[in-house]
């Protein structure tokens, strides 16, 4: 079964999505014309933003817009359980040392969500952002979140996840993703080829610590499948190293 969600919250990230896109103030009516929504139901999340202090009216008649509430509210947050110092080194070193994209997962339910991202420089490149998510069964970065799971811990999630097919290399059901997790334990590393999105190739490590996390390094099949290996090699090294320190 697919995570299930729930729109009124959906709906205040969207809000906030919307801001962060636009960048300047907006009315409700404007905000329920640009995201499709209901007028009474958008003039109520507005309300309700404002009047909890989190909108403001920043110019008679010109709409509403975020206030720093939600800046130092993220701050606090990040603050209390911050992303080691060590991780994001590593992810800026296997940047800096493979070229392409790197990336620190974190298992949220039925995916992976990208808590840390190192965007590649060159011009073909694996886009990606914080906050971003991908299938834990059908991705490297995710199924090296799964291997750091017990069994029945797994076999709990498998029953919770949609085993959609997003191409010819995705994972069909558990046994698929089990028989993976084998290989991937005797190949050394855990490794992508388009499985969830087209023409990209990953290989991915679990990271040592109390946290449930993994690295990816992933970028374009044309570059990045026939060097998965020595990819591997490369994070395997920088991952010795963290050990060390």
């Amino acid at each position: 079964m697919a995570d299930t969600l729930v729109r009124q919250a959906a709906n205040v990230l969207d809000l906030l999505e919307y801001f962060a896109r636009r960048g300047r103030p907006a009315g409700a009516a404007e905000i329920a014309e640009e995201l499709g929504w209901p007028r009474s139901s958008t003039f109520n999340l507005v309300a309700t933003l404002a009047a909890r202090g989190y909108l403001y009216e920043a110019t008679p008649r010109a709409g509403h817009y975020p206030t720093p509430r939600w800046l130092a509210m993220a701050e606090a947050i990040a603050a209390a359980e911050p992303l080691p110092g060590e991780v994001q080194r590593l992810a800026r070193t296997l940047l800096e040392e493979t070229g392409e994209t790197t990336v620190i997962a974190a298992p949220a339910g039925t995916h992976a969500t990208f808590v840390h991202v190192e965007e590649s420089r060159r011009p073909v490149r694996f886009f990606a952002q914080v906050g971003d998510r991908v299938p834990i069964q059908a991705s490297s970065a995710g199924r090296a979140l799964l291997a750091q799971m017990p069994p029945d811990e797994r076999e709990r999630l498998y029953r919770r996840i949609d085993f959609q097919t997003y191409s010819a290399t995705s994972p069909a059901d558990a046994a698929a993703v089990e028989a993976e997790l084998h290989a991937a334990e005797a190949r050394g590393y855990h490794q992508s080829h388009a499985e969830y999105t087209p023409d990209l190739a990953g290989v991915a490590l679990p990271l040592p610590g109390a946290r449930r996390l993994s690295v990816v390094v992933v970028g374009p099949v044309s570059r990045c499948l026939d060097r998965r290996e020595a990819t591997a090699a490369t994070m395997r090294g920088r991952l010795a190293t963290l050990a060390r320190d």
